[in-house]
């Protein structure tokens, strides 16, 4: 299974954006006005030259505006020398009351420690950066704070306080009637909606960015493609691939026009991403090795490490094991020199599978543990639950059936977590689309109120008086009616939701059932087959105990019962009311027949014999006077 490993997927969006650019030329010239004398006597704009002019000026702007130039020049090559003359501008910025280079300072502070990764500085610096930016009523730099802070927090995992940020970039890009910016506000907010799993809010937001490019005056077709690409992302990660490909491929022509490598690199392995879930692993390989190749281009490690980790999965696939390995352990070498360590569990999560299909267990346990441990370290739940299931299959394979089932017990409590939070998120969704459309009906009812008053100005003070009365008593009966069904709308949709998770919930219960009986009997027929030595016995027969223990637990079946009894209520006493006669477990069996659930599933469920099961239809056939003509399941159904 391939498990993207993550890059800054959104982190070109600011580089891209005309705003800031138009900031950075206004500082260059700003730089160069104050700077030139100095600069075309020395005939060298390097390094050294600045240096030399920053000691030799006196406090003052032109001290300031040297500093920042120092920054700009150092922040890559130089980080320690970056810092120290970022501090260097704000101390003079604030000596010399110059409010806009001291608010520009405080948000490249807050750039950098985002960048070197010192969380606690990045939110102090940032929240500075925007209350001087407001101070100012400098719109533009607030807007590109709260920009590149929304990005940290989101990438932080904090999604309410990263959209609690974006809402603000919006407002503030409204407030400046910048399409643009505008544009990528609802781009960031985008992908905080992705981040967070809830996919048709994504695509919400980057359709409103498609609306604001569609009203600008010139056309901005790099925008435009970065929000095709997006589309075609979210439509991947929806598992819905073929319709993500058109949106990807327009994204791909547009980039290769303006030959933007970044772009392309992202683009193509989105494209990768793609074809290997419709498992076309010839055409995945070929777009993540283009990606690749624009990585090694632009020295991007963190694209570089990803696409090695992509191809690596794709050979995985193909059966090419020590090719795959290859590039798998280049991919977490990238992932341990830049720090990330949640594509280091992704990328042991990976070796693990390819040794495991290489026959080499050992190997595999190890690195199935070290991701592990990892996961377990930063919590992060879906690789964690990967690992423990990679890890129980392998031990089974090893004839090793105590660790097999720890494992599986621990997946399975990690697996009803995610499914929790995934329900939780889905109810989330749920409920700011009723925000949202409470916020929508409020405009409408203002535009409303606005065309009435227009139209009572054109008629005379008589006219105005009889037609307000009348339209308030239309508006509040048609107002009223129409809220009425509103409510009656959105209730009934909040009631189907509902109804749908908890059936959701229902199968997935059942299911779970079945699975978990299915593999505590296999491991218990394991464990008798296992028992070969007079030593080894008791060791077997406590295992052997402790399975039945679980077999016979009711508690999984008073859970399946009180799911089953929201989902479909009044069953059972209707079933109790109509056959008396009918026992406890007959009525566990007519509960599973209800969902429609095969033989199979339901003897698991249950722990007997699919002969026992046989058997208990025949039984029940005939306490409910069945004649052969008639279909049980028909009678069940109609319950």
């Amino acid at each position: 299974m391939l498990l993207f490993q993550k890059v800054d997927w959104n982190c070109l969006f600011l580089r891209d954006k005309p705003s800031t650019m138009k900031t950075s030329t206004l500082l260059f010239i700003t730089l160069l006005f104050f700077c030139l004398p100095f600069i075309r006597a020395q005939d060298n704009q390097g390094l050294d030259s600045l240096l030399n002019a920053y000691k030799s000026l006196s406090d003052g702007l032109e001290k300031v505006k040297t500093a920042e130039a120092i920054f700009i020049e150092t922040r890559r090559s130089s980080p320690e020398l970056a810092l120290e003359y970022l501090h260097k501008g704000l101390k003079l910025s604030e000596k010399i009351s110059s409010k806009e280079d001291e608010a520009m300072a405080l948000k490249n502070l807050g750039m950098y420690y985002k960048n070197y990764y010192l969380p606690d500085s990045v939110a102090y610096y940032f929240e500075r950066a925007e209350t001087a930016s407001k101070k100012l009523e400098s719109k533009q730099l607030l807007f590109g704070t709260l920009y590149e802070w929304t990005r940290f927090e989101n990438l932080e995992g904090n999604f309410k306080k990263a959209l609690d940020l974006s809402e603000k970039s919006v407002t503030v890009a409204k407030e400046m009637k910048n399409g643009e910016m505008l544009s990528d506000a609802f781009q960031r907010k985008s992908t905080i909606y992705l981040d967070k799993g809830e996919f048709k809010l994504a695509i919400e937001q980057l359709l409103n960015a498609v609306r604001v490019l569609d009203t600008l005056n010139q056309e901005n077709p790099l925008k435009r493609a970065i929000v095709d690409v997006g589309i075609g992302r979210t439509e991947v990660l929806r598992n819905n691939s073929e319709e993500g490909l058109p949106y990807l491929f327009k994204g791909l022509e547009a980039f290769k026009e303006l030959d933007h490598t970044n772009w392309l690199a992202i683009t193509y392995m989105e494209i990768g991403s793609a074809y290997y879930h419709l498992k076309d692993y010839e055409k995945a390989l070929e777009n993540y090795q283009s990606s690749l190749d624009q990585s090694h281009k632009m020295k991007r490690d963190d694209f570089v490490a990803a696409n090695y980790g992509n191809i690596g999965a794709v050979l995985m696939e193909q059966g090419r094991y020590d090719e795959a390995l290859e590039y798998q352990f280049k991919s977490n070498d990238l992932s341990v020199k830049r720090g990330s360590i949640n594509n280091q569990i992704i990328s042991f999560n990976d070796i693990g599978s390819t040794y495991f299909l290489k026959a080499d267990y050992p190997k595999s346990v190890t690195y199935f543990t070290k991701a592990i441990q990892l996961a377990d370290s930063i919590g992060s739940i879906d690789n964690l639950a990967d690992a423990f299931k990679e890890r129980a299959e392998v031990y089974e394979t090893m004839g090793n059936s105590y660790a097999a089932l720890q494992d599986f017990k621990a997946y399975q409590n990690l697996n009803d977590s995610i499914f929790n939070e995934t329900k939780s998120r889905q109810i989330e969704e749920l409920k700011t689309q009723y925000e949202t459309e409470k916020k929508e009906q409020q405009i409408v009812l203002q535009d409303r109120e606005i065309t009435v008053l227009e139209q009572k100005a054109e008629i005379s003070n008589l006219q105005k008086i009889l037609l307000a009365g009348l339209l308030v008593i239309s508006f509040i009966g048609f107002y009223g009616i129409r809220q009425k069904m509103k409510r009656n709308r959105l209730e009934k949709e909040k009631v189907d939701a509902e109804l749908a998770f908890k059936k959701k919930e229902l199968t997935t219960h059942a299911l779970h059932l079945a699975k978990k009986n299915e593999v505590l009997e296999g491991l218990k027929q394991k464990a008798k087959e296992l028992k070969e030595t007079e030593e080894s016995k008791n060791g077997y027969q406590q295992l052997i105990r402790t399975i039945d223990f679980d077999l016979q637990d009711d508690n999984n079946w008073e859970n399946f019962s009180r799911y089953f009894e929201e989902v479909h209520k009044d069953f059972n006493s209707n079933v109790k009311s109509k056959y008396p006669q009918v026992t406890s477990n007959e009525l566990r069996l007519l509960a599973l027949l209800k969902m429609n659930l095969s033989s199979k599933e339901i003897a698991n469920i249950l722990n007997i014999s699919p002969e026992g099961i046989k058997k208990a239809r025949y039984r029940l056939r005939k306490k409910l006077d069945i004649t052969t003509e008639d279909s049980l399941q028909d009678l069940v159904l109609s319950l």
